[in-house]
Parts: C-alpha cells; structure tokens; sequence
C-alpha cells in the first residue's frame, strides 16, 4: 500500500528544535524521527511514501537527496572507498513522491492536495510523522478490510500522569482515578484509509473534525484499540524520553514487521 505521511507541520510545542527544521526531522537516536516512521512501514512491506510537506520543505527534500545510509551503519571499505559494503541489516529501496503541500495547511487539507496519487488504489496508509508504535499493522489492515468501513485510526491511552476525579452537581467527588487506569482513548495518528474517503471531505477541512463527523454519522469509521507501545514526540520530554529507549537498546517499534529486505551493496 501507499502511505502518506504528513510532514508539513510547524512543531510549535517543540519550537526549540522546529525553528532551525521541520518537526518530522527532529533527531532520535542520530536518524529523524521520520526515517523511524518510514523503517516501521517498511518492516510491513509498505514502501511507496508520499511525504506531504510544508514547513521548511527544503530540508526534508535536502535530506533525501543527500543521504547516505552508510554513515550510520558498520562497514567494509574497499578500493580506497570506491567500494562500500555495509554489514548487518542493509538499507531499503523508498519510493517517494515529495509533495509541497503549503506552510498553513491543516492535516485535511494536506491529505486533499495529493489525493490524485491515491485515486486508484483501494486503500492507503496515513500517518502523523511525529509518533512511533509497535502496533501490528498487518493485523490491523486486516481487521480494517473485514469491517468494510471507509477508515480506521489506531486508537491509544493517552500519556497522561494524573488523576481524574468524577464529581457530582452539588461538588461531591466519588472517585478519583489514575488517568492510566481509566477507559479514555485517543487517536494515535496511525490511519488505514479506501478511497471513498474523499467522498467524505472537503478542502479546508480538518480530518479528524468535520470529515471524521460524517464518517461516524454514516458508521464508516472503526478505532483499532492498542495497548502496547505507543509514543508521540510532541516536547522535548518526548524526546529525551525516546532518545533513552535507544540508548538502552529497546527501539519496540524496530522489532516490529520483518527485517526489510537488503538491497544490493553501494559501489
């Protein structure tokens, strides 16, 4: 499947990187987090990207263009550099379509603008770019086509650390709860879409509002419920947070899928 990722946002709540490079290209363990996104789908199979941008386009672009994976792998070097074979697990063959899609547009609208290059498949993928997931996508996929509704977004508990208290009208509390204890579910940015979805959207418009309104109104919508590993990187507590998993060895979300196929070595 094609997947669309949104790259295009500011990052205003992580302005301490986002204002030297766009927020999908913040560093976690010396890759963007982009690049984490990217390997996750491509542990599924999934390497057809179509990177939304926006916000400082050229540096994702400059990126691309330019890297070199081998910088961040072991290697065997031969013939005075001419020959380069990396060890361990090799780099994959991404295809993508690199798509400016405006600094001030929403997420809706961002989807709308490429939409051309999803016209005819049956289904895409979708994904927010700033949040990583061992979630079990071919699982969910399948679960998606069974359903046969329109969309799915992976729902998850949110990263809250407080309590919830529930409360009558006269002010009487009757419980207080740890927020990781309660039944709340939030979008976690991980989206299977058919293409019937533009029949549900106007340009300008917000997905997960007014689009996502008719999808429910019309029973289109289903959330996969996950309980495994779930991170957005909206701070930079966020991100030291992930920086520390690496550190540590545990990456979840690179144990998920397969290993990606190797491509031939760069000579």
């Amino acid at each position: 499947m094609k997947v669309i990722l949104f790259c295009g946002g500011l990052g205003t709540r992580i302005r301490e990187y986002s204002e030297s490079v766009p927020k999908p290209m913040i560093p976690v363990g010396g890759q963007p987090i982009l690049w984490h996104v990217m390997d996750y789908y491509s542990r599924f199979g999934h390497r057809d990207f179509v990177l939304c941008l926006g916000y400082k386009a050229n540096v994702v672009k400059e990126f691309f263009l330019n890297h070199r994976p081998e910088i961040y792998s072991d290697l065997v070097v031969c013939n005075g550099g001419a020959t380069v074979d990396i060890l361990g697990e090799k780099p994959v063959d991404w295809r993508m379509s690199l798509v400016d899609t405006g600094v001030w547009r929403n997420i809706g609208s961002r989807l709308w603008a490429v939409r051309h290059l999803v016209q005819d498949e049956e289904m895409f993928l979708a994904n927010y770019s700033d949040g990583l997931s061992d979630a079990p996508l071919d699982e969910m996929i399948e679960t998606f086509k069974r359903s046969g509704k329109v969309a799915c977004f992976l729902a998850v508990h949110p990263m809250l650390t407080f309590h919830l208290a529930q409360i009558d009208d006269t002010g009487r509390v009757r419980e207080m709860q740890a927020s990781d204890a309660a039944d709340m579910w939030i979008n976690g940015g991980y989206f299977i879409f058919r293409k019937e979805i533009f029949d549900y959207m106007r340009d300008g418009e917000e997905l997960v509002v007014e689009p996502f309104a008719r999808l429910i109104k019309a029973d289109q919508l289903l959330a996969y419920k996950y309980e495994g590993f779930w991170r957005a990187m909206d701070t930079l507590k966020d991100r030291q947070s992930l920086e520390d998993m690496i550190e540590k060895g545990q990456m979840p979300w690179r144990r998920c899928g397969a290993a990606p196929q190797a491509i031939a070595s760069r000579a």
